[in-house]
């Protein structure tokens, strides 16, 4: 398991931001449960965090009794997890776009796509799509995108991440999301297409993976 983040923190305070990272809006008693304490010692946590300003709290109306306490990041938690070299990607696509055009931009993006694609090529297994999906979401988790496989239908496997490292990257070239996308079609010789991203204020980027018809 990647030891991120942890800026000082204990332990068990990176263990309940890492939970709240791919689990937002979950109740105290979860949390407790999840991490195998008590829910005094998980509230004395998360209100430190609270002070600290990386976590936040709303309350859901039930239909009877209390309204119930849930928590979630707040976007001052980002810089805690993975950006993969922001700042430094920004100043050379920026670069790039100022010299030859916003052209040559997608043109680099489509060009990294593809020596990843032919880097990882081989770790992908030629077996049914969901063992190619499970192998992909690991590849993702390395790098810091916090994957992980989602529901299985007859036709489809969907992967969730949780964690986008290029956030401001995406955000200013939208262009890498597509090349992204493009990416996990050659890897996984397979359709994708997208239903939520993060850079588009979703909890998380879904993906959702069909297996290409036979040539006909």
């Amino acid at each position: 398991m990647t030891d991120f983040p942890s800026n000082g923190h204990s332990s068990t305070k990176s263990e309940i931001l890492r939970l709240l990272k791919g689990n937002p809006d979950t109740a105290l008693a979860e949390i407790a449960s999840r991490l195998a304490i008590s829910k005094v010692a998980a509230l004395r946590h998360l209100e430190r965090l609270e002070s600290d300003g990386l976590v936040g709290r709303s309350y859901l109306a039930g239909r009877v009794g209390r309204p119930r306490v849930i928590f979630r990041l707040t976007p001052a938690a980002a810089p805690l997890f993975p950006h993969a070299y922001t700042e430094f990607s920004l100043c050379a696509l920026d670069f790039i776009e100022h010299r030859l055009g916003r052209e040559a931009v997608s043109e680099m993006l489509s060009r990294r796509a593809g020596e990843l694609a032919d880097r990882d090529h081989a770790r992908i297994p030629s077996g049914p799509l969901p063992a190619r999906v499970e192998r992909l979401a690991r590849i993702r988790t390395e790098g810091g995108y916090m994957a992980e496989l989602g529901p299985r239908r007859s036709t489809t496997v969907e992967m969730l991440e949780h964690n986008c490292p290029i956030l401001a990257v995406a955000e200013r070239y939208p262009e890498s999301c597509e090349a992204e996308r493009r990416l996990f079609e050659s890897l996984l010789r397979a359709r994708v297409t997208v239903s939520h991203r993060v850079v588009s204020g979703d909890p998380v980027c879904r993906f959702v993976m069909r297996e290409r018809p036979p040539p006909g």
